[in-house]
């Protein structure tokens, strides 16, 4: 087990680097190492970058949801998790459709998200020595956690997937909450809810995973 940083009295602003922004794109062919060592690697390199700064982050969460969604720009594979958070509705879209739903998704998400976990106290984030090894040259895992201020370990492990030469965020789940399986059944319902109106659907859409739900923890 590898202790990335440890920080005494830190809130969730970056837990919040933990979940979205602490990775920088990880490129297969310029760094032959293994996502874990790049993930640990940018996690440091994003901490830097926040120290001293924790409660200026948190008076001014739109700078920060700004710097968010800029991180995410080569980090997530947006287009591939709305098509997942879709389902089987991805088929019968139309491609304008698609694409809204992801735009509208990643909106969603950065916003729910820098609001919310700026609340969770941690102390250390580690990225597990003990990682699965890959089961397909395209596909990866990493396993981390969070240990929070009272002690308490939060288990955060990223699915990540090979695209372009570069890995990409594809999924998170904390805490055994599948955060892609829980929008995915999000988006299931609301389509019910709605007569199957896609438009209504995605104008509407508001993901719905609390902290305190994270922090209470689900099942794979």
């Amino acid at each position: 087990m590898m202790l990335v940083k440890k920080w005494s009295s830190m809130t969730g602003v970056a837990l919040i680097a933990v979940l979205f922004v602490a990775l920088t794109p990880l490129s297969a062919s310029a760094q032959p190492e293994p996502p874990e060592a790049m993930i640990r690697d940018n996690i440091n390199d994003f901490m830097e970058q926040l120290e001293g700064r924790e409660a200026y982050y948190e008076d001014n969460i739109d700078e920060l949801k700004q710097q968010v969604d800029e991180s995410l720009e080569e980090v997530a594979d947006f287009r591939y998790i709305g098509a997942s958070v879709m389902g089987s509705y991805f088929r019968n879209a139309s491609p304008e459709q698609r694409s809204r739903f992801a735009d509208v998704f990643r909106k969603t998400l950065i916003d729910t998200y820098t609001r919310g976990l700026v609340t969770f106290d941690y102390d250390e984030i580690r990225v597990l020595d003990d990682q699965r090894p890959q089961r397909e040259e395209d596909r990866a895992s990493v396993a981390m956690e969070v240990v929070g201020t009272n002690g308490d370990v939060y288990p955060v492990n990223y699915s990540l997937r090979l695209s372009d030469g570069e890995w990409r965020v594809v999924n998170v789940i904390v805490n055994g909450i599948n955060l892609g399986l829980t929008f995915r059944n999000q988006f299931d319902q609301a389509m019910r809810d709605n007569n199957r109106d896609y438009d209504a659907v995605i104008e509407g859409w508001s993901p719905d995973v609390g902290v305190d739900e994270m922090e209470e923890g689900g099942s794979e």
